[in-house]
């Protein structure tokens, strides 16, 4: 196989996984769409975490929905929870890595508030200790995985949501989670600005 080859054949698996992860997500993306945007219509806000990769992403939809998406709108309160060198770097050398979200689930949620934890695997032990921490408090839990769902899909209860991409391959799954976040960001704008119902 060339080079040409090769690259084009990515193109065509990245296409293939995410038609069929249409299939599968639509579904519970709109569900997420619609607890984040009751979430922050009553005052709340959606935090975000994850690692490497899963942590840009955190980065980007905070940002979309704090400052903007592709249409004007006042911005949306939403914290990416893996920005902060000194919070995450004295958590970790103080107590333990895992612990670098929990504490901060654990200061900043509140009751009605939305956790978007992301892991390609669903085994990250940070997320699943955030995930223990907003259930603790009372924020519900937006899942983004891939795989089977890992260990994180076993956490979820009724009160959450399960964005699982079916597909095995980690860049696979990475891009169908920048997609999902990009239908996350123009579904909560849809409903606040009443484009949709």
């Amino acid at each position: 196989m060339s080079l040409a080859e090769r690259i084009h054949q990515q193109f065509k698996d990245s296409a293939q996984t995410k038609l069929a992860a249409a299939a599968a997500m639509a579904a519970p993306i709109e569900a997420a769409v619609r607890r984040m945007v009751d979430c922050l219509k009553a005052g709340g806000k959606v935090m975000a975490c994850g690692n490497g990769g899963s942590a840009a992403d955190s980065q980007h939809f905070a940002a979309e929905l704090l400052n903007r998406f592709e249409k004007e709108r006042p911005p949306l309160a939403a914290i990416a929870l893996t920005t902060d060198t000194s919070t995450l770097t004295s958590i970790a050398n103080d107590y333990r890595y895992e612990d670098v979200f929990a504490k901060q689930v654990q200061a900043l949620g509140r009751a009605g508030d939305v956790l978007l934890a992301i892991s390609t695997s669903g085994n990250s032990p940070n997320v699943i200790e955030a995930i223990h921490t907003a259930h603790a408090r009372g924020v519900s839990v937006v899942a983004l995985t891939g795989k089977s769902g890992g260990k994180i899909a076993a956490l979820l209860g009724p009160g959450d949501t399960h964005l699982c991409v079916p597909a095995e391959r980690t860049a696979r799954i990475q891009e169908v989670h920048l997609l999902t976040i990009h239908c996350l960001c123009d579904g909560i704008d849809a409903l606040l600005l009443g484009e949709t119902q």
